[in-house]
C-alpha cells in the first residue's frame, strides 16, 4: 500500500533459517513478503482505504488524508497554513490544486504533466509494486543481502513499467519492508529519495506501517509521516478522483452610465 504504509508480521527464525541458507529468487522473497503482510486473500479483500495522519516538516505539522480505491485511484489532501494542497488520479488522468505554486498560488485544479502522471499511477497502486508485479508490467531483480542500520535485509530492484526505479529492502527475519529508495523524474530532473518504514499494526487483517521518514538521498532534511487512523473499505465516490471543472469567474458588474448634461438651450 502506497507508500507506502507497508505491512509487518514477524516470522519465526526457525522457519526463515533454511531459506537464508539457500539461494533465494525474487519470487521467493516476494512470496514471503506477501505471507508476512497477511496473505494475498486479505490484501485483495481491501477494496479501498483511507489514511488519516500528519506530516512533519521540521517544526511544522500538516494534517493529511489519503484515499485509495481499486483498481487504481487515489486522492490526497494536505493542509498547510489552513490551505489545501490536493493531488488526485482517477486511473487515467491526474490533477492538482496547489495554493503555493507560482505568484499568489493557484486555486483552480490543473492537469498533471507527464512526470506527474507517472508518479500518480505508482501512488494509486493499493497493493504496492511487488504484488502481481508481472501482470503490472514491472521487473524485479533479487540483489542479495545488505545491512540496513545493522540488520540484514533482502534487497530487490524494481523497474516499474513507467521507467521509475525502486530499491526495496525487506527485513531478513520478517520479510517486511524496512527501507525503500526511489528514482523518479521531477520537472525533467532525476530525483532520488529514500524512506525508512516502521511502527507496524494490524488493520483489517493486514499488517501496515504507521510511520515513514523520507527525504532526498544524502540530505539531512527529512519529512516524517505518521498514520493516526486507518479506515478499511470506506465508501468513496468515484467522482472524488475526477478533476473538477474550474469555477467560472463572475462577470463584472456594469456601472450605470452617467446622465449626459443637456446642451445649451437654443434661442428661437
Amino acid at each position: 500500500m502506497t507508500r507506502r504504509f507497508f505491512h509487518l508480521l514477524a516470522l519465526p527464525l526457525i522457519a526463515a533459517a533454511p531459506l537464508l541458507a539457500q539461494g533465494l529468487s525474487a519470487d521467493q522473497v516476494i512470496a514471503k513478503n506477501v505471507e508476512a503482510m497477511g496473505g494475498l486473500a486479505k490484501l485483495k479483500a481491501i477494496k479501498s482505504i483511507r489514511l488519516t495522519g500528519k506530516a512533519a516538516f521540521g517544526p511544522v505539522e500538516a494534517p493529511f488524508v489519503m484515499e485509495q480505491k481499486r483498481p487504481g485511484s487515489f486522492y490526497q489532501d494536505v493542509t498547510v497554513q489552513n490551505m489545501h494542497l490536493i493531488e488526485a488520479y482517477d486511473g487515467k488522468a491526474g490533477w492538482t490544486i496547489n495554493p503555493f505554486a507560482g505568484y499568489g498560488g493557484k486555486k483552480d485544479p490543473e492537469a498533471m504533466d507527464a512526470d506527474g502522471l507517472k508518479n500518480a499511477e505508482q501512488q494509486a497502486d493499493l497493493d504496492g509494486p511487488l504484488v502481481d508485479y508481472r501482470d503490472k508490467g514491472h521487473k524485479v531483480e533479487y540483489l542479495g543481502k545488505e545491512d540496513v542500520e545493522g540488520s540484514p535485509t533482502h534487497k530487490l530492484k524494481v523497474t516499474l513499467k513507467n521507467g521509475n526505479i525502486q530499491t526495496i529492502f525487506l527485513d531478513a527475519d520478517s520479510f517486511l519492508v524496512v527501507k525503500q529508495t526511489s528514482k523518479r523524474v521531477v520537472r525533467g530532473t532525476e530525483v532520488e529519495t529514500e524512506a525508512t518504514i516502521g511502527d507496524y499494526k494490524e488493520e483489517g487483517g493486514v499488517m501496515m506501517a504507521h510511520s515513514m521518514e523520507m527525504g532526498a538521498k544524502g540530505r539531512p532534511e527529512k519529512q516524517k509521516l505518521t498514520i493516526e487512523k486507518v479506515d478499511i473499505n470506506p465508501a468513496i465516490d468515484d467522482m472524488k478522483f475526477k478533476m473538477p471543472e474550474k469555477k467560472a469567474e463572475p462577470a463584472p458588474e456594469k456601472k450605470p452610465e452617467a446622465a449626459k448634461p443637456d446642451g445649451p438651450e437654443k434661442k428661437g
